[in-house]
């Protein structure tokens, strides 16, 4: 196969994600040649015209308040949160206040990719870890910025925190990471850089993906400081946190529990497992190596946490015109999840979970996000011609496939 190189205005017809790993018989792959600046562009921490609304998050309710609920789905009570703005990079910061020895958890909405990224603070020692930071890319312009990280370092800096951790639950596709950028310049703020962690089954991903893409193994060995073993226990200050593996979105998937100093944990951080209860429910399972009977599987693992756990999610994208909320407790879950709540077997979850994922589309970051979060979160190289370029592959089809 012969590539070629195509104009930026040219589109590429974005396949299925299982064919990501074996093009379709009678199709070629080329890529399109898109650009970003040659490096990340260094923004002011003082975030100027992006302004700020901290919000607090109403305690979870009870286990015996839950119970009370009506069993129709109603609108999730309290966490009243900003209204999204479309096309806006700004962040909308949460702040929940903390129980004595609990964690002070920051969630910061980016809407563009209505994605939740989080700071995670011990108070009595002001170390923190940041979980699932954006890197703000404009896939029509070809261009990135770093406002979203930038946002997360003013609130770091405001509180006197002390980044220990990065911390990723598996490679996204819907959005690229900010993991690198933040490294960099919280060595320079705090004298030494807080290592990136992510699962131990992220390799598998990288050489599917590394081949797919043509990323040499150069570029993504040894990008993450920390693999994970399931349960692995970690500080953060005087906090226990420990890794879990949340398999079924993706194979490397990982959620992080965080509780007081006994160990008693009352957050999870489940990434793209489960999402807003009674809009979309849990994540595709679709990619490779995604498993919808492992999905079920790990959700119904969340659900038999006490009732009053947090479930703090990855993404909420409010398709019902509601305000975005960060986290349900498992007694929501339990009660109204639309595809996980009690009563809803495994048959019934995989084969909703898999008629649903063959009407979706491709993300619209997919291959610009693999590309960058293979490599925890680095750029492509400069090439030759001083630019940095994504690959993007195409289906040929119909008689072109036969004369292209």
């Amino acid at each position: 196969m012969n590539p070629c190189r195509l104009p930026l205005t040219v589109r590429a017809v974005e396949p299925a994600c299982r064919a990501l790993l074996t093009p379709l018989a009678g199709t070629s792959s080329s890529t399109v040649t898109v650009t970003s600046a040659a490096r990340l562009p260094s923004q002011d921490l003082a975030v100027g015209s992006q302004r700020r609304t901290i919000h607090q998050h109403a305690r979870p309710m009870s286990a015996a308040a839950a119970r009370q609920l009506p069993k129709q789905p109603v609108v999730l009570p309290g966490r009243t949160l900003i209204q999204k703005r479309a096309h806006s990079s700004r962040a909308m910061i949460h702040t929940p206040p903390p129980a004595p020895e609990q964690p002070l958890i920051h969630s910061l909405f980016e809407p563009v990719t209505s994605t939740f990224q989080y700071v995670v603070a011990d108070p009595a020692t002001n170390k923190a870890v940041i979980i699932d930071p954006v890197l703000d890319y404009d896939n029509v312009a070809r261009t990135i910025k770093t406002h979203s990280a930038d946002n997360i370092l003013e609130l770091i800096k405001k509180n006197g925190y002390e980044i220990v951790k990065i911390l990723e639950t598996h490679a996204h596709a819907d959005h690229l990471t900010s993991a690198f950028y933040l490294q960099k310049k919280l060595e320079k703020m705090q004298g030494y850089k807080p290592g990136v962690g992510i699962g131990k089954r992220i390799g598998q991903v990288q050489r599917v993906f590394g081949e797919r893409y043509g990323v040499s193994t150069d570029e993504y060995d040894g990008v993450f400081d920390t693999l994970f073993d399931d349960d692995e226990v970690f500080e953060i200050g005087s906090l226990r946190a420990s890794a879990i593996h949340l398999p079924g979105h993706t194979p490397d998937h990982m959620g992080y529990r965080v509780g007081d100093s006994s160990g008693l944990a009352d957050n999870i951080f489940c990434g793209d497992s489960l999402f807003h209860p009674q809009t979309l429910g849990t994540a595709r399972c679709d990619f490779p190596g995604g498993s919808a009977e492992q999905l079920y599987y790990s959700g119904r693992m969340l659900l038999s946490l006490p009732d009053h756990v947090r479930i703090w999610v990855g993404h909420d994208y409010a398709e019902d015109g509601r305000q975005p909320e960060p986290w349900a407790t498992v007694a929501e879950h339990r009660l109204y999840n639309r595809h996980l709540r009690d009563g809803i077997t495994e048959k019934e979850f995989v084969q909703m979970r898999k008629e649903r994922d063959r009407q979706l589309a491709a993300p619209r970051l997919l291959h610009e996000s693999l590309q960058v979060n293979i490599r925890g979160g680095h750029l492509p190289k400069v090439n030759a011609a001083g630019m940095r370029t994504f690959a993007v592959p195409v289906q040929v089809q119909g008689e072109a496939a036969s004369v292209l």
